[in-house]
């Protein structure tokens, strides 16, 4: 199982990306907060305007994507795995914590293109990464 960071998703909607191509041609599966959709939400207009695709084909590419993704309750994480996140995280990006939460959850790898939290989670040794370009 491979969870999947938010600017993953940004990244895929934004052009024509290797990871777009990793996640829809992978039997690997793939899962993302709730958080992260409406993340996707809150910039949407940003996206639109530095995205080389018109509405409709973001929105395809998005489908296309959603086929492949699950999502997962974050409220459904438990307390430990959220406990454990937190101090792997608390001294890089605490905004990243249910990601590394739902990593813990599901003994999963974190798909991500968050160089600060790479280098971070890298100097503690934390291992169940998948961050070079594809």
């Amino acid at each position: 199982m491979i969870v999947i960071d938010s600017n993953i998703i940004f990244s895929c909607l934004l052009k024509d990306n290797p990871f777009f191509t990793f996640i829809t041609s992978s039997t690997e599966t793939f899962i993302i907060p709730k958080f992260a959709i409406v993340e996707l939400f809150k910039y949407k207009e940003k996206i639109s305007k530095f995205s080389k695709l018109k509405e409709d084909e973001i929105l395809e590419v998005f489908y296309t994507l959603l086929k492949k993704i699950n999502i997962y309750d974050e409220t459904l994480i438990s307390k430990n795995s959220y406990k454990k996140a937190y101090e792997i995280v608390k001294d890089i990006d605490e905004k990243d914590i249910v990601f590394i939460a739902l990593c813990i959850e599901f003994d999963a790898k974190l798909l991500t293109g968050d160089k600060k939290l790479i280098e971070g989670l890298k100097k503690k040794g934390y291992e169940k990464l998948i961050y070079e370009k594809l």
